[in-house]
């Protein structure tokens, strides 16, 4: 258990520990509402944050919320509209964001960036400094979606019931998209820009083939996710490989595992 022995490694367990209770229970109303690629999406703008950071020496994941959180809104405001349909719209800011990326990697020249550490996810780049942005809004979005289980259920399953309900679908519908963007941002430096979208979408899909309520669901992919990311962070110290891929790798056999119950 010489893992244990490194701050890095705590800092990553304690990172990785309140990202994998926060992405599945968000993921879980993105997936019902068939929006999963908005995670994917704000990813690619994560990195543009990332980016914008390092190009203007600002701390970069305060960038990346930021960018990530104004995106957030200007996609949900473009959507509400119904002019361009929503597939699109995500494909749009997905490459946008991407290019940008590139654009400004390139006038930067690569200097003082570890892309390949954000693209897909580096144990050992997590501070102190992360710690402090992480657990303030990771318990934010908790509470948050506890404290509006209700609402966002209903606003989740159909926005027409919502409104009988009296329930301010817009309000849910971009609180949720924000507190995505928070966790998404939070999550690149564990799991990478690349593969985040995998730690809100794959858990849940494993815990929806167990055929439970809507809020037993949720019980059981936060579960997945956590043994998922603390597995993955054990294999990325032990074999030396990228802490992205090996929780997304971890999470990918219990998602295999699940069809054999």
């Amino acid at each position: 258990m010489d893992i244990f022995n490194y701050d890095f490694m705590i800092r990553a367990f304690l990172a990785g520990s309140a990202i994998a209770v926060t992405a599945p229970l968000i993921g879980t109303h993105l997936v019902v509402r068939r929006y999963s690629l908005m995670a994917d999406t704000l990813a690619h703008i994560s990195l543009l944050g990332v980016t914008i950071g390092f190009f203007v020496s600002v701390y970069p994941l305060f960038f990346a919320v930021i960018v990530s959180v104004l995106s957030a809104f200007l996609i949900e405001k473009l959507r509400s509209t119904k002019k361009i349909p929503g597939d699109a719209l995500l494909a749009i800011f997905i490459s946008g964001s991407l290019a940008l990326t590139v654009i400004l990697f390139s006038i930067m020249g690569g200097a003082g960036m570890n892309l390949f550490a954000f693209l897909f996810g580096s144990i050992a780049t997590v501070s102190l400094t992360d710690l402090y942005l992480v657990f303030p809004l990771s318990f934010f979005t908790v509470f948050f979606l506890q404290y509006y289980k209700k609402d966002l259920f209903l606003s989740s399953l159909d926005e027409d019931i919502a409104r009988v309900e009296k329930v301010r679908v817009s309000f849910m519908n971009y609180s949720l998209v924000v507190l995505t963007a928070i966790c998404v941002s939070l999550s690149i430096k564990i799991i990478g820009a690349l593969l985040v979208g995998a730690l809100i979408v794959i858990p849940v899909m494993t815990a929806m083939n167990f055929k439970r309520g809507f809020f037993s669901t949720k019980k059981i992919a936060v579960l997945v996710s956590f043994m998922g990311v603390t597995g993955g962070l054990f294999l990325s110290y032990y074999l030396g490989l990228p802490s992205g891929g090996a929780i997304v790798a971890v999470l990918l056999l219990f998602f295999s595992c699940s069809f054999l119950k």
